[in-house]
């Protein structure tokens, strides 16, 4: 399975194409949306979130409601490209009139202009850097989530800490006060799947490791800087005996590892913690340095978020491992259509419980 995402921040939409999807998954339109709009809620989102309203428009790849294995595609219009015509047009449009010259640190507008050639205008780069990226994403991900209830997989997130805070009545305070100082925050984010049959992924190659294909797919989303699985780092910290879950003949009473084993899935549930650093773009701006000028200067200050960790990345988490945790799956199992798919899994847990 594929997916291949499109669109700029302010461009005319968002694109993606799943391709590989089996026939058959029945796909419920209002679900995505739903996934969509959660993506854009929590306290601490900045003012795009009052312009644009996402809604899914599939183009292809679906019948009456169900997937036909032919890549399926859709697109989410941008509301604000009305305003963005004249600088961000695919054939008329002037971005320097929009340029972006103070870059900002922890961006990619740096090495972005420096990569691609861009010049004195990270303008360019920060449309496809942007997380906007990540409502393809959602998108793509609520699909996948559909196909794996169907077969008995489903998938929950939860946030952890926001700017260091466990406690969280105490959450919306230490936004309003990072809000308040021009300041933004990261934090901490839970992803469990549960219902994960035995042995997706491999031991037998690096590239084929299930907590590999996993990680690479968390560390792919805007902000996140750390990816652990199960006790993660605490496993640094203890002992053998501590760290381990032993085996009894009515299963494992503990989940140490995060339901990965060698590389593959050992039945119990998949745990996940993504760590998300604060938002790169500040209200009262980071030093840095005008590349049009040379000249040392307050970084610019686009639209931004103070924090999006109480619930915007925990439904992009989750859409993201839906999709990586389907492919995996299709890679064990197979299946050009949900029902092979479904009783070869089906056939697996019946075999792991013998």
């Amino acid at each position: 399975m594929r997916l291949i995402t499109a669109g700029e921040s302010h461009g005319r939409a968002l694109v993606g194409v799943i391709e590989g999807l089996p026939a058959g998954i029945t796909i419920n339109e209002e679900r995505i949306n739903a996934d969509l709009a959660r993506r854009q809620e929590g306290y601490g989102r900045g003012g795009r979130m009052k312009i644009e309203t996402d809604k899914v428009e599939v183009l292809s790849g679906m019948i009456g409601g169900k997937t036909i294995a032919s890549p399926l595609a859709f697109t989410i219009k941008n509301r604000d490209y009305e305003n963005w015509i004249p600088y961000m047009d695919p054939f008329t449009g002037e971005v320097d009139k929009k340029a972006l010259t103070a870059v900002r640190p922890g961006h990619a507008d740096l090495s972005g202009i420096i990569k691609y050639g861009f010049g004195p205008n990270a303008r360019p780069v920060l449309e496809r850097a942007s997380a906007r990226e990540t409502t393809t994403r959602v998108a793509a991900g609520s699909v996948c989530r559909q196909a794996l209830e169907a077969i008995g997989v489903t998938i929950t997130g939860r946030t952890l800490v926001i700017g260091g805070v466990g406690d969280e009545s105490k959450w919306h305070d230490t936004i309003r006060a990072a809000r308040l100082d021009g300041d933004t925050l990261g934090g901490c984010v839970e992803i469990t799947v549960h219902g994960m049959p035995v042995g997706v992924g491999s031991y037998v190659q690096y590239d084929r490791k299930l907590d590999a294909a996993l990680a690479m797919h968390m560390m792919s989303i805007n902000a996140v800087k750390a990816v652990e699985v199960g006790l993660g780092r605490e496993f640094g910290y203890l002992r053998g005996s501590e760290a381990h879950d032993e085996i009894f003949p009515d299963g494992r009473k503990t989940n140490r590892a995060g339901g990965i084993e060698g590389g593959m899935s050992n039945g119990e549930d998949i745990v996940l913690t993504l760590t998300f650093k604060p938002i790169p773009t500040l209200v009262r701006g980071l030093r840095t340095v005008d590349v049009k000028t040379g000249e040392p200067v307050t970084a610019a200050n686009e639209r931004s978020d103070v924090c999006v960790v109480e619930s915007a990345a925990v439904v992009v988490a989750e859409s993201v491992a839906a999709y990586a945790v389907l492919d995996e799956i299709l890679k064990t199992f197979g299946g050009d259509t949900l029902d092979e798919l479904k009783s070869r899994v089906e056939e697996r847990r019946a075999h792991a419980r013998r």
